[in-house]
């Protein structure tokens, strides 16, 4: 994806019929449901087209038209910069959250903005910058009365993620413990956040953060909640999830065990490419150190071969 769609000289006046922003977004609703069990490169052609053209719409249409497909258009270049990030291209994705902050403001609405700005806050999460992501996610809940339950909750579990890599357990807690609260006010999940096509959402936002904190035995715990709950349609997510149950389950000195769950993971890292998935089995053999000499090391060893030298 690039920004073409939004650069390049002014198009030809067209008639861009409304009628386009419910099809754009039934359609994004499908390439959700298929990232899910294909992975990112499957649909990044796809997703990619669909920007730019979208793009292009924005810059013809007129009025309230032109603000829906903007507001459209933030979907779309927040789930490119999604993809591309989970295919191991952050520089493409960042390029991608740069169309979605301007979408976001063309449309003129307020959670578009805020949305855009947790998005920018993931990626600046995967990247480790800490302090970036709490600065981003509390400029989105600023006058956050005026956001719906779900953006807030969005906005609220992303913070806590930039306060686990700051080293904050207690902050973390709150966050989460305040977005659980709201959870059960989400009736609609009008910006694709997951919060309810996830269960245990909040709860999974908790593992991962404590898991980054150092808090194995409480991560663990989590995680044996959370992954027998999972649908089917959660395959890639459960593959990111057993990946840092089997570094919590390795630092926990359960060897045997991390090996199993990282069997699982690296399964499905080769059905979907899954690069998130790639890097939590990379952090598994980093835990798994102390026994790479040994019996289970050759054991890890074997159940990461078929992914390449990259973990």
């Amino acid at each position: 994806m690039t920004a073409a769609a939004l650069t390049t000289t002014t198009p030809a006046p067209r008639h861009v019929d409304p009628a386009l922003i419910p099809y754009f977004e039934q359609q994004l609703d499908g390439h959700y449901r298929a990232d899910m069990l294909l992975g990112p490169r499957a649909l990044i052609g796809t997703i990619s087209a669909q920007c730019d053209l979208i793009g292009q719409l924005v810059n013809a249409a007129e009025g309230p038209t032109r603000q829906r497909m903007a507001r459209v258009g933030v979907h779309y270049a927040a789930f490119a910069a999604w993809l591309y990030l989970d295919a191991g291209d952050p520089i493409t994705a960042l390029r991608c959250h740069d169309v979605a902050q301007e979408l976001a403001h063309r449309s003129r609405d307020r959670e578009a903005v805020a949305c855009a700005l947790v998005d920018r806050a993931m990626a600046r999460t995967d990247q480790g910058m800490g302090t970036a992501v709490v600065d981003l996610c509390e400029g989105a809940l600023l006058d956050a009365s005026r956001l719906s339950p779900e953006v807030q909750v969005f906005a609220l579990q992303q913070q806590a993620h930039g306060a686990s890599l700051l080293g904050d357990r207690r902050q973390v807690d709150e966050l989460l413990d305040q977005a659980g609260r709201l959870l059960d006010a989400v009736d609609v999940e009008a910006w694709g956040t997951a919060c309810l096509r996830t269960p245990h959402y909040v709860e999974v936002q908790r593992a991962t953060c404590y898991g980054r904190l150092g808090l194995a035995q409480e991560a663990d715990w989590l995680w044996q909640q959370i992954i027998p709950a999972a649908p089917p349609t959660s395959r890639r997510d459960v593959g990111v999830w057993m990946g840092r149950q089997a570094v919590a389950t390795a630092t926990l000195r359960e060897p045997e065990r991390a090996v199993e769950l990282a069997r699982h993971t690296a399964a499905i890292v080769v059905e979907t490419g899954s690069e998130r998935a790639r890097q939590e089995l990379a952090a598994v053999g980093a835990a798994m150190t102390p026994w790479q000499a040994g019996p289970i090391g050759q054991g890890l060893a074997e159940v990461l071969a078929p992914i390449g030298k990259g973990v």
